[in-house]
């Protein structure tokens, strides 16, 4: 395995804006990179940033600038593993409709919760519904069962 060259620990708190997010994002992803993560991972990391934090800017944070969103990051030669809070009210994560199903299939939105599922090795949310946590390992198989960080 790779030695980890740029191991990062850090928390973020941003205005709930996409140029914020962004910021983040690529700081997150140039660890990866510099780390030597495969880029299937750096994709699944990508592509699962990008949909928690659009989902805290619009559906927590109902798109208010002025309320912050938390981003609470660790990167090791083993895994990613980041916590996203919004200052939504938050949601049902089980209430959300299956995008695979009924009519759902081609709706324009909605697909945001199964991806990050399919994705990352670990999801969980607080019991408000305004944090996400979410690991992904960069060996899947060795993942353990769940590592609950949101509360």
């Amino acid at each position: 395995m790779t030695e980890a060259k740029h191991i990062l620990h850090k928390s973020w708190q941003l205005k709930s804006t996409e140029a914020e997010v962004k910021k983040v994002s690529s700081e997150v992803l140039k660890t990866l990179e510099d780390n030597e993560f495969e880029e299937d991972m750096i994709f699944a990391v990508h592509l699962s940033l990008e949909e928690a934090f659009i989902n805290a800017i619009k559906h927590g944070n109902h798109g208010d600038p002025h309320k912050k969103i938390l981003a609470e990051c660790l990167i090791t030669p083993e895994k990613f593993d980041i916590s996203i809070t919004d200052e939504g009210f938050g949601f049902d994560p089980n209430g959300v409709p299956d995008p695979r199903c009924n009519g759902n299939l081609y709706r324009s939105c909605g697909r945001g919760v199964l991806l990050i599922q399919s994705y990352m090795d670990v999801v969980e949310y607080n019991s408000r519904g305004n944090c996400i946590h979410m690991i992904r390992y960069r060996d899947r198989e060795k993942a353990p069962i769940s590592e609950k960080k949101c509360s």
